[in-house]
């Protein structure tokens, strides 16, 4: 198996490419735009899976390189994880467009952008699978990150269209709709510690998902059952909740 990471510096796409690794001897194929943290993973990774890996540059938000980005990936995967996102300043965004602009590029147009040059390709080979990393924040607007809420829902609705159509292709798409992680992106957040979840238990998580032939996968697993009850909170109700 060659898997490609893009957004492969978060911490969870570092995780995944250790458990692919370990587990399916997969060769990795590294992205992201911090070569020097890649290399340093890339050369982790050969050393304790005795797998292949390399590094590319890659910008999720450079629309006009991602052709030639995957182009350059000899072999091509059979499957990708897309991992990259940008949390962003809610209160900021709200006044500068250009804060809601970078949010909604990177969660969405940088996914569109890539995943249709890829899932062409695996359309092609009737070949492959997509595990994409959207948000349960996605799943209703709530004042505190509604922009990022926003970006991330269309993310979830694009991964399910296009899951409809690459099904007859033999090409598995899924969704991935973590809850609050502790990484690099809300460290210094003020979490409740009981709702966080490791990068490493939403990595396992997404690979157990993945094994028993899931489309969507909530981690934690109690975040399915949490966004159930908030999604049926009547609007008149749900906008006098401060959340």
């Amino acid at each position: 198996m060659n898997l490609l990471i893009l957004g492969a510096n978060s911490d969870v796409g570092q995780e995944l490419a250790k458990i692919f690794a370990q587990n399916e001897h997969a060769n990795i194929y590294m992205g992201s735009r911090q070569l020097d943290l890649l290399e340093k993973s890339c050369t982790d990774i050969k050393i304790r899976y005795k797998v292949e890996a390399e590094y590319f540059p890659f910008d999720a938000t450079d629309y006009e390189s991602h052709i030639g980005f995957y182009e350059k990936l000899d072999p091509k995967p059979d499957g990708i994880v897309l991992a990259f996102g940008y949390l962003g300043d809610q209160q900021l965004a709200q006044q500068d467009f250009q804060e809601a602009r970078k949010i909604i590029e990177t969660n969405f147009m940088g996914a569109v952008s890539i995943l249709e040059i890829i899932a062409g390709d695996f359309a092609r080979r009737n070949h492959g699978f997509i595990i994409a990393l959207s948000s349960v924040a996605g799943e209703r607007g709530r004042q505190s990150n509604y922009i990022y809420g926003a970006a991330k829902g269309a993310l979830t609705i694009y991964l399910s269209g296009l899951r409809n159509r690459l099904h007859k292709k033999s090409v598995r798409v899924i969704s991935v709709l973590p809850g609050m992680i502790r990484t690099k992106m809300t460290d210094g957040l003020d979490l409740p510690d009981k709702l966080l979840a490791d990068p490493e238990e939403v990595a396992q998580d997404i690979y157990n998902g993945f094994k028993k032939g899931k489309d969507i996968i909530y981690s934690k697993w109690y975040w399915k059952l949490i966004m159930a009850v908030i999604k049926m909170i009547p609007e008149r109700v749900f906008k006098r909740m401060g959340l």
